[in-house]
């Protein structure tokens, strides 16, 4: 799709502190030019099917937008969107639903609220609220008698919701410690629910709500359904498989990948599919492996519901906003892009940003990528399998790096042809940061893990053969946020965060770690600050080490190469990511309105009113020989200008 770009809109004086006063002749006028929406999307989370019909929901566009699909024509035919709670705040999508009574309900994120769609009026309602900002509605299920049931995040619990007297029940603690209730599912007696952190299916009894233990897998589940007299759950690389009353309990191995979505036929055939790559698969009680049916209908991207529609033929929901059929005898798929179905597309806040000077900008969607030709003004959107994390470019192609699969994918600016590296492995899903060496042709990622561990890894990777040297462990016990090269010293800095996965930290400090390129080895680690315990981005420049923590959010050090101690320190609004540019060190951070500095002996305020729209970290990419920086306005596009020489009204 082209559409051109939009012209610049007017500066608002309201948008940067900077002035420029006439005196100051060798001082770029500070200006923001805005170019529309900088990523467009139609990407979604919860999705239903119920006779005949779709009912999806949007990811990141605000307010959301829960349409409704004809599945004979593939066509949008209704949509509405999921307005604000005037006590609790916006939803930006919803990941549950579930029909029930002639309604679709929806349970939404980052405010964790119910609301409902009536099939034969249109009316949307707001049910009520199951906590503060922040939290999520994982999952809803209906059960027989239209008793409602919702998973949610960070209180852990199991919620009931009766919508013909809106009353509400939950079950309390189900794990001490437990944050997430990632699936239910529900019968005429209980409620089954998958517990993400401690990894434990359990059965909770509808009437009494006593609450029984059914297994517990080797990591968090986050798939349940149930059919006839057993349960299904999906913990990590198993599929756990047991009956209701607890007894014959069974654990198949789902291969290399883990499913993301399962259904169940009467018969108790299983249908599924794996991430990461999204093929489809059939398992029945009894059996000792997955049996691969089907090439991935939409390759690399996660499914967020599968249905039976008729006699052999399976739909499934990709989170990239697809739709796709799958015929099960013949294993032919048909794939349909929401977008030109009609659901209403819309901006969100984005990934990652590379600018080609005079070339093009490239910006990462969820499962897109946007580009925008600063040569002809046109604007062209195609997909990737992933949300990209970061860019980074080498000669005529472009380098991302992937979550959530870990995959190192890379795109040809002449043809916007995507191709795949290969896959990090070794746990190290969450790619964070991206640089290119052209010492040794090499990329270089520093990842997280996803799941109940700590150690990230630096990655080596060749960007001709695939070949990917995976470091995990290079700070012990803790993830990597961020790298920073030094390509001449043939050494890579890394930053590191305490958190990891899934699991409880054992450090309370993050450190930073020198990594020598040619020996593969930690030349030394240090912890800059005590009890600040996630780098978020760090830059080297000039002998000195900068970087900014995300806990605790917004400080910032310039840590002394030789002497590995801190010179200067200080606090941002927010965290955020680091930029060199013509000398100079900049910082492009979150909250306070969306601010910009310069760091020197102390941070130097340059712009505010740039908004907190950023998915990841806010960027800034400098035109070269230029103070003008491509960025975010909101959720739009915008060049800005940031000369650190004009003086502050």
């Amino acid at each position: 799709m082209k559409t051109p770009l939009a012209a610049p809109a007017a500066v608002l004086a309201t948008v940067l502190l900077t002035t420029a006063p006439a005196q100051a002749a060798t001082c770029e006028p500070p200006t923001v030019e805005r170019f529309g929406p900088a990523s467009v999307t139609g990407a979604i989370v919860g999705a239903s099917v119920h006779e005949g019909r779709a009912y999806v929901v949007t990811r990141g566009q605000k307010p959301p937008v829960l349409a409704e699909l004809d599945l004979s024509t593939r066509k949008v035919v209704r949509s509405v969107t999921l307005p604000d709670a005037p006590a609790t705040g916006e939803p930006e999508g919803a990941w549950a639903t579930a029909v029930s009574g002639g309604k679709v309900y929806a349970g939404t994120y980052p405010v964790p609220d119910l609301y409902s769609f009536d099939l034969a009026t249109g009316e949307v309602k707001h049910l009520r609220s199951f906590g503060r900002n922040g939290g999520f509605v994982w999952s809803l299920a209906a059960a027989p008698d239209g008793t409602l049931y919702a998973g949610t995040y960070p209180d852990g619990r199991v919620w009931e919701y009766r919508p013909d007297t809106g009353a509400v029940r939950n079950f309390g603690v189900l794990a001490a410690g437990e944050r997430y209730v990632r699936a239910v599912a529900a019968d005429a007696d209980n409620v089954y629910a998958g517990l993400l952190d401690k990894g434990r299916l359990v059965a909770i009894d509808r009437a009494s709500g006593a609450v029984r233990e059914l297994a517990r897998g080797p990591g968090g589940i986050g798939v349940v359904a149930e059919h006839g007299d057993r349960v299904l759950a999906v913990s990590g690389t198993t599929l756990i498989d047991v009956r209701k009353d607890g007894t014959d309990l069974r654990r198949v191995p789902t291969g290399a990948g883990s499913l993301d979505a399962i259904v169940s036929t009467p018969d108790g055939t299983v249908y599924g599919t794996t991430r990461p790559d999204g093929a489809v698969h059939r398992y029945r009680t009894g059996d000792e492996a997955l049996t691969r049916i089907a090439d991935a209908p939409s390759p690399g991207d996660e499914t967020r519901r599968l249905a039976l529609t008729g006699e052999g033929a399976l739909v499934g929901f990709s989170g990239s906003g697809g739709m796709w059929t799958l015929d099960l005898p013949s294993a032919k798929a048909e794939f349909v892009d929401l977008i030109e179905a009609g659901l209403p597309s819309g901006a969100e806040r984005p990934q990652s940003m590379l600018l080609v000077p005079n070339r093009a900008v490239y910006i990462g969607g969820h499962f897109s990528m946007d580009v925008r030709d600063l040569r002809t003004g046109e604007h062209r959107r195609f997909r990737v399998p992933g949300e990209p994390k970061d860019l980074v470019r080498r000669g005529d192609k472009i380098y991302g790096a992937i979550y959530p699969s870990g995959q190192i994918i890379a795109i040809d600016m002449r043809t916007d042809e995507v191709t795949s590296l290969g896959f990090l492995g070794h746990g190290q899903q969450r790619p964070w940061d991206l640089e290119y060496d052209p010492r040794t042709d090499k990329l270089l990622v520093a990842s997280a893990p996803l799941g109940a561990k700590l150690d990230g890894a630096l990655s080596i990777v060749d960007p001709d053969t695939g070949q990917m040297d995976v470091y995990e462990g290079v700070i012990p016990d803790q993830s990597l946020m961020s790298l920073s090269l030094d390509s001449a010293a043939g050494v890579v800095y890394l930053g590191g965060d305490v958190l990891g996965g899934g699991t409880p930290p054992v450090k309370t400090s993050a450190s930073v770690a020198a990594f020598d390129l040619k020996t593969r080895t930690v030349l030394w680690q240090v912890e800059p600050v005590q009890g600040s315990r996630t780098f978020q981005d760090i830059k080297v420049h000039d002998g000195l080490l900068y970087g900014v923590y995300k806990r605790n959010s917004g400080a910032w050090i310039a840590l002394d190469l030789a002497t590995r101690t801190v010179r200067h320190q200080g606090a941002l609004s927010g965290y955020g990511e680091l930029t060199v540019h013509r000398g100079r060190v900049f910082a492009s951070v979150f909250f306070g309105g969306g601010n910009a500095y310069e760091l020197g002996t102390e941070a130097k305020l340059l712009a505010t009113g740039l908004g907190d729209e950023w998915y990841t970290n806010p960027q800034l990419h400098f035109e070269p020989g230029s103070w003008k920086a491509w960025a975010l306005s909101g959720r739009e596009l915008a060049r800005i200008g940031l000369d650190p020489r004009c003086p502050q009204s």
